[in-house]
Protein backbone atom coordinates (compact mmCIF):
# COMPACT_ATOMS: atom_id res chain seq x y z
CA UNK A 1 0.00 0.00 0.00
CA UNK A 2 1.27 3.06 -1.00
CA UNK A 3 1.76 5.84 1.08
CA UNK A 4 1.48 9.90 0.12
CA UNK A 5 5.10 11.51 0.39
CA UNK A 6 4.24 15.07 -0.02
CA UNK A 7 2.02 16.50 2.91
CA UNK A 8 -0.71 18.42 3.35
CA UNK A 9 0.46 21.71 3.90
CA UNK A 10 -1.32 24.80 3.80
CA UNK A 11 -0.62 25.43 0.21
CA UNK A 12 -3.00 22.69 -1.13
CA UNK A 13 -5.86 23.46 -2.33
CA UNK A 14 -8.37 22.12 -0.35
CA UNK A 15 -11.68 22.18 1.32
CA UNK A 16 -12.96 21.56 4.33
CA UNK A 17 -11.48 22.09 8.51
CA UNK A 18 -7.94 20.88 8.87
CA UNK A 19 -9.01 19.30 11.63
CA UNK A 20 -11.52 16.94 9.80
CA UNK A 21 -10.83 13.18 10.81
CA UNK A 22 -10.76 12.62 6.90
CA UNK A 23 -8.45 14.12 4.40
CA UNK A 24 -9.19 13.11 1.10
CA UNK A 25 -6.67 13.78 -1.47
CA UNK A 26 -7.11 13.40 -5.37
CA UNK A 27 -4.28 13.10 -7.81
CA UNK A 28 -6.82 14.09 -10.73
CA UNK A 29 -6.33 15.36 -13.92
CA UNK A 30 -9.11 18.16 -16.06
CA UNK A 31 -9.34 16.27 -18.91
CA UNK A 32 -9.56 12.39 -17.67
CA UNK A 33 -13.40 11.75 -18.10
CA UNK A 34 -12.97 9.09 -15.01
CA UNK A 35 -11.82 12.33 -13.22
CA UNK A 36 -14.90 14.24 -14.15
CA UNK A 37 -17.21 11.69 -13.04
CA UNK A 38 -15.28 11.26 -9.71
CA UNK A 39 -15.62 14.82 -9.44
CA UNK A 40 -19.66 14.59 -8.88
CA UNK A 41 -18.75 11.03 -6.22
CA UNK A 42 -16.16 13.93 -3.81
CA UNK A 43 -19.02 16.77 -4.01
CA UNK A 44 -21.60 14.11 -3.24
CA UNK A 45 -19.03 13.14 0.25
CA UNK A 46 -18.33 16.64 0.73
CA UNK A 47 -22.44 17.35 0.88
CA UNK A 48 -22.77 13.98 3.08
CA UNK A 49 -19.88 14.18 5.57
CA UNK A 50 -19.42 17.88 5.73
CA UNK A 51 -17.02 19.13 8.29
CA UNK A 52 -15.49 15.35 8.60
CA UNK A 53 -14.19 15.70 5.18
CA UNK A 54 -11.27 17.56 4.02
CA UNK A 55 -10.49 17.45 0.77
CA UNK A 56 -7.37 18.24 -1.58
CA UNK A 57 -7.01 18.64 -4.85
CA UNK A 58 -3.39 18.11 -6.55
CA UNK A 59 -2.72 18.31 -10.37
CA UNK A 60 -1.77 14.94 -12.30
CA UNK A 61 -2.37 15.98 -15.94
CA UNK A 62 -1.74 13.46 -18.28
CA UNK A 63 -0.48 15.12 -21.33
CA UNK A 64 0.64 12.37 -23.54
CA UNK A 65 -2.88 11.10 -23.53
CA UNK A 66 -4.69 14.46 -22.76
CA UNK A 67 -3.62 17.49 -24.50
CA UNK A 68 -5.20 20.31 -22.93
CA UNK A 69 -4.77 18.97 -18.68
CA UNK A 70 -1.45 20.87 -18.84
CA UNK A 71 -3.25 24.40 -19.22
CA UNK A 72 -6.48 23.47 -17.55
CA UNK A 73 -4.08 22.45 -14.69
CA UNK A 74 -2.57 26.40 -15.00
CA UNK A 75 -5.75 28.03 -15.68
CA UNK A 76 -6.33 26.47 -12.08
CA UNK A 77 -3.68 27.80 -10.47
CA UNK A 78 -4.38 30.68 -12.18
CA UNK A 79 -7.49 31.19 -10.49
CA UNK A 80 -6.34 29.89 -7.15
CA UNK A 81 -3.85 32.76 -7.31
CA UNK A 82 -6.87 34.99 -7.47
CA UNK A 83 -8.69 33.47 -5.01
CA UNK A 84 -11.02 31.59 -7.84
CA UNK A 85 -9.82 27.93 -7.53
CA UNK A 86 -12.93 25.97 -6.97
CA UNK A 87 -14.42 27.87 -8.99
CA UNK A 88 -12.41 27.11 -11.69
CA UNK A 89 -11.71 24.28 -11.07
CA UNK A 90 -15.80 23.04 -10.96
CA UNK A 91 -16.03 24.89 -14.26
CA UNK A 92 -13.26 22.92 -15.91
CA UNK A 93 -15.13 19.43 -15.10
CA UNK A 94 -18.15 21.04 -16.26
CA UNK A 95 -16.91 22.09 -19.51
CA UNK A 96 -14.41 18.77 -20.08
CA UNK A 97 -15.82 18.08 -23.47
CA UNK A 98 -14.73 21.91 -24.41
CA UNK A 99 -11.38 22.51 -23.32
CA UNK A 100 -8.93 24.70 -25.05
CA UNK A 101 -7.18 28.08 -24.77
CA UNK A 102 -10.14 29.81 -25.56
CA UNK A 103 -12.50 28.68 -23.28
CA UNK A 104 -9.49 28.62 -20.16
CA UNK A 105 -9.78 32.74 -21.22
CA UNK A 106 -13.47 32.63 -21.72
CA UNK A 107 -13.49 31.15 -18.05
CA UNK A 108 -11.57 33.26 -16.37
CA UNK A 109 -13.39 36.35 -17.52
CA UNK A 110 -16.40 34.32 -16.38
CA UNK A 111 -14.61 34.73 -12.90
CA UNK A 112 -14.21 38.11 -13.00
CA UNK A 113 -10.55 37.44 -14.09
CA UNK A 114 -8.06 38.95 -16.90
CA UNK A 115 -7.78 36.78 -19.75
CA UNK A 116 -5.12 38.79 -20.70
CA UNK A 117 -3.04 38.00 -17.46
CA UNK A 118 -4.02 34.18 -18.22
CA UNK A 119 -2.41 34.32 -21.71
CA UNK A 120 0.81 36.22 -20.05
CA UNK A 121 0.88 33.64 -17.26
CA UNK A 122 0.91 30.69 -19.63
CA UNK A 123 3.23 32.87 -22.05
CA UNK A 124 5.66 33.39 -19.21
CA UNK A 125 5.13 29.57 -17.81
CA UNK A 126 3.85 31.15 -14.40
CA UNK A 127 2.10 27.84 -12.83
CA UNK A 128 4.50 25.63 -14.98
CA UNK A 129 6.79 24.02 -12.29
CA UNK A 130 3.77 24.03 -9.62
CA UNK A 131 1.79 21.80 -11.37
CA UNK A 132 4.79 19.66 -12.53
CA UNK A 133 5.80 19.23 -8.98
CA UNK A 134 2.53 18.04 -7.95
CA UNK A 135 2.60 15.54 -10.81
CA UNK A 136 6.31 14.60 -9.35
CA UNK A 137 4.76 14.31 -5.68
CA UNK A 138 2.17 11.93 -7.22
CA UNK A 139 4.61 9.36 -8.95
CA UNK A 140 6.78 9.48 -5.76
CA UNK A 141 3.62 8.79 -4.00
CA UNK A 142 2.95 5.62 -6.60
CA UNK A 143 0.51 7.88 -8.84
CA UNK A 144 0.07 6.07 -11.89
CA UNK A 145 -3.13 6.87 -12.99
CA UNK A 146 -6.57 9.37 -12.68
CA UNK A 147 -8.26 9.81 -10.27
CA UNK A 148 -5.83 8.62 -7.78
CA UNK A 149 -7.15 9.03 -4.23
CA UNK A 150 -5.18 9.20 -0.81
CA UNK A 151 -7.04 8.56 2.81
CA UNK A 152 -5.22 10.01 5.40
CA UNK A 153 -2.20 9.80 3.51
CA UNK A 154 -2.83 5.93 2.56
CA UNK A 155 -3.42 5.58 -1.06
CA UNK A 156 -7.01 4.13 -1.81
CA UNK A 157 -6.52 1.23 -3.94
CA UNK A 158 -9.91 0.09 -3.78
CA UNK A 159 -13.08 1.19 -6.24
CA UNK A 160 -13.29 4.70 -6.00
CA UNK A 161 -17.05 4.87 -6.70
CA UNK A 162 -19.39 6.42 -4.06
CA UNK A 163 -20.72 3.52 -2.44
CA UNK A 164 -16.99 1.97 -1.28
CA UNK A 165 -15.81 5.68 -0.59
CA UNK A 166 -18.90 5.92 1.46
CA UNK A 167 -18.34 3.05 3.53
CA UNK A 168 -14.16 3.50 3.94
CA UNK A 169 -15.13 7.06 4.96
CA UNK A 170 -17.56 6.41 7.27
CA UNK A 171 -15.49 3.68 9.08
CA UNK A 172 -12.50 5.84 9.19
CA UNK A 173 -15.09 8.89 11.10
CA UNK A 174 -16.72 6.33 13.60
CA UNK A 175 -12.99 4.91 14.37
CA UNK A 176 -12.26 8.83 15.25
CA UNK A 177 -15.27 8.78 17.15
CA UNK A 178 -14.63 5.61 18.94
CA UNK A 179 -11.11 5.42 19.30
CA UNK A 180 -11.69 2.71 21.78
CA UNK A 181 -13.46 0.33 19.39
CA UNK A 182 -10.49 -0.48 17.15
Amino acid sequence: MANLKIPVTPEDHSLGPESAPVTLVEYGDYECPHCMHAHGIVKRLQKRFGDQLRFVFRNFPLNEVHPNAQAAAETAEFAGAHGKFWEMHDLLFQNQERLSAALFLELAEELGLSAAALSQAFEDGLFTAHVRSEFSGGVRSGVNGTPTFFLNGVRHDGSWEFPELLLVIDQVVESARNPAAD
